[in-house]
């Protein structure tokens, strides 16, 4: 009787420690598990992060931008460096420092291609002339074709520019070539392109009407 008791007690307590090894088991596996889910969400926040790029939106606002969209965003983010450069170096007010501080925006968008045809133009005296007229000059791009096929990535920018004097407005047809050629972000050149070997294709009169 009593070895029954006594095997029977053995019996109680093996089935104990192997309740316990099972349940130490599974608090084991549980804490695994979360320490894996911890882990496996710290790598994804942390890849998250870091595939986010932030880009400033036309020099005012910076945007976020996955980085695995920018080579499908490049054509958009190509055509938008070429308008954005066209705005700022052909709206010009009659006052000298707006248009200085236009130009001066306008450089870090293109190579000394650019810098070589304002030299020349202010060395003409375009600028003096506007000034002394109280003429304003704008600018609107109507189309832009940009081809990604080669590299640098040949472009033609299409636009129409208005003289706007006191009495009356000229308009222009303006077309613009060049290259664009990939280089690093900045916060005066957000997108990341240059624009080589820049070149005014035509600019003709193809308006004049007197203002009302």
């Amino acid at each position: 009787m009593a070895q029954e008791v006594f095997f029977k007690s053995l019996r109680n307590l093996e089935t104990s420690y192997r309740n316990i090894r099972i349940f130490a088991f599974t608090i084991a596996g549980l804490l695994t598990i979360i320490t894996l889910a911890a882990l496996w969400f710290a790598y994804q926040t942390k890849m998250d992060s870091e595939s986010r790029i932030y880009v400033v939106e036309q020099g005012k606002s910076l945007i976020a931008a996955l980085r695995n969209d920018v080579r499908e965003n490049r054509p958009v983010e190509g055509k938008d460096h070429i308008r954005r450069f066209h705005e700022l170096f052909f709206t010009l007010d009659p006052d000298s420092k707006a248009i200085q501080e236009h130009i001066d925006e306008a450089l870090p968008y293109a190579d000394e291609s650019v810098a070589r045809l304002y030299q020349d133009t202010k060395e003409k005296g375009y600028y003096s002339q506007l000034v002394q007229a109280a003429a304003s000059q704008e600018i609107q791009v109507d189309s832009i074709q940009l081809d990604l096929n080669q590299y640098p990535y040949r472009f033609r920018a299409y636009s129409r520019q208005q003289i706007i004097r006191l009495t009356n407005i000229t308009v222009r047809r303006l077309v613009t070539g060049g290259y664009l050629r990939n280089v690093s972000r900045s916060e005066v050149n957000p997108h990341g392109f240059l624009i080589e070997r820049f070149a005014v294709v035509d600019n003709q009169d193809i308006e004049e009407r007197i203002r009302q």
